[in-house]
């Protein structure tokens, strides 16, 4: 990689320890508590450790859903490490539009660089990109638009496949062609032939310049056929993303800690995609592109 060329983690999460949630940070519910082998192993010291062993310059935080809508443990984090850590807000579908924008300028205020839609989060049937009863945009189409005027980009997580979101993703990006939006961990297409069907709506969102891919959580998407260190990840899905979308639209995570729970852990799936690209398009993909859509983590790696 070049001399001046930062590795940024594009998407991982931290959550309060056992003993943290029993009095600043609590769990959202006791639903989302999250799994014991990974509870008291998410904390920032902790990942600035692994970070560190990894050569990872700056990591971009997912508000995690075991706090949902309390952002005050990542927001603590970006403060006490602002030259490491950014976030990604989640967005609230029970907020008016009004109360949506009014929180969104809030926590950029604070540190997040990007908003997070959950669509499972918002009522049965009702689209990301939907209005009110009287036309106007709904909450998420307000924040969504407001977000492309502030140049903050907006991820949004298909865990139950892409093709169920494919059509409303569609909408926002027709809607507000100026917002960026960002496909987490290539978009859940698993090496299945429903992953397949998915993978190939997918490939068609690289007709709009204003969508990017995290290839992020690679185990996510090995199916029943690959593993570490993805072999077929690379072929059947890395290259052809890279072949439609360009080094300079795609960018790596690594989905930590869930990610300690496979082989290789957080420095194996960092040096996997590190190790499918060379020269400019490895120095994009490894944290260029991260930085050209969050705006530049300031300080590099000691030593």
């Amino acid at each position: 990689m070049a001399a001046n060329a930062k590795v940024i983690d594009s998407h991982l999460h931290i959550w309060a320890t056992a003993s943290e949630s029993t009095s600043d940070y609590p769990y959202s519910s006791p639903d989302q508590t999250p799994p014991p082998n990974l509870q008291n192993v998410a904390f920032p010291s902790a990942l600035l450790e692994l970070m560190s062993k990894a050569g990872v310059d700056g990591t971009l935080i997912v508000q995690p859903i075991n706090h949902k809508f309390d952002h005050s443990y990542v927001k603590n984090a970006i403060k006490t490490y602002p030259e490491k850590f950014k976030g990604m807000m989640l967005f609230d579908p029970s907020l008016s539009p009004k109360m949506a924008i009014d929180r969104l300028e809030e926590l950029v205020l604070a540190g997040f660089v990007g908003v997070r839609f959950n669509p499972y989060l918002w009522p049965d049937g009702q689209p990301m990109s939907g209005t009110c009863e009287d036309g106007a945009d709904g909450s998420g189409m307000a924040v969504y638009r407001r977000c492309g005027e502030l140049n903050i980009p907006v991820g949004v997580m298909c865990f139950k496949g892409l093709g169920l979101h494919y059509e409303d993703i569609l909408n926002l990006i027709s809607k507000s062609p100026k917002t960026t939006l960002i496909l987490d961990h290539m978009g859940f297409c698993a090496l299945n032939e429903k992953g397949d069907q998915a993978f190939q709506q997918l490939l068609s969102l690289a007709d709009y310049p204003n969508v990017m891919i995290k290839v992020s959580a690679l185990f996510r998407n090995t199916g029943d056929v690959d593993q570490f260190p993805y072999d077929k990840v690379r072929k059947l899905r890395f290259e052809p993303l890279l072949e439609r979308f360009g080094a300079k639209r795609l960018m790596m995570g690594t989905d930590f800690p869930y990610v300690l729970e496979t082989e290789g852990a957080y420095e194996g799936a960092v040096n996997a995609v590190k190790s499918w690209l060379e020269g400019e398009e490895r120095d994009a993909v490894m944290g260029g592109t991260a930085e050209l859509a969050f705006g530049k983590w300031e300080q590099t790696r000691e030593g």
